[in-house]
């Protein structure tokens, strides 16, 4: 078993013949929503039969993190504009969203202690710690 904030390795899924997370292991790592949803419907009746579906839908929280920690690095600077992250989830499929969205969606993350951090709403800005802004899972969900 995968210690708590860690994703199991794809050895470990193809020596339980558990294949069908692999897809969903590696979306949220990558913070790959398109990936993430596409693994989650393709083995759909997998993960239903088991009983799992709700469960992995969870991990889109931690999927937008892994994304938006991604536009943190690329940006290198503490104060994010909330259009970059509203373009890179229409980028990456979720085409409906809006800046008010993406602030609910970071929000929660804050919420959450997935980002350290809080939201300017007058200039539309995620700012985020300049230390540790995103810390390791491993730490949070204990």
């Amino acid at each position: 078993m995968a210690p708590q904030g860690q994703l199991p390795k794809i050895e470990l899924l193809r020596k339980y013949d558990l294949l069908q997370f692999a897809d969903v292991a590696k979306a949220v790592s990558q913070g790959n929503l398109l990936l993430f949803t596409e693994a989650l419907q393709k083995n759909e009746a997998f993960f239903i039969q088991y009983r799992v579906y709700l469960i992995l839908e969870k991990l889109k929280t931690i999927t937008y993190r892994n994304l938006f920690k991604k536009i943190y690095l690329l940006l290198g600077t503490h104060q994010l504009p909330l259009q970059a992250f509203e373009g890179a989830l229409k980028f990456t499929g979720e085409e409906d969203v809006d800046v008010d969205e993406v602030q609910c969606i970071v929000a929660n993350l804050i919420d959450k202690s997935y980002i350290r951090g809080y939201i300017s709403h007058v200039h539309k800005k995620l700012v985020v710690s300049k230390q540790n802004p995103f810390p390791l899972l491993s730490t949070i969900l204990k």
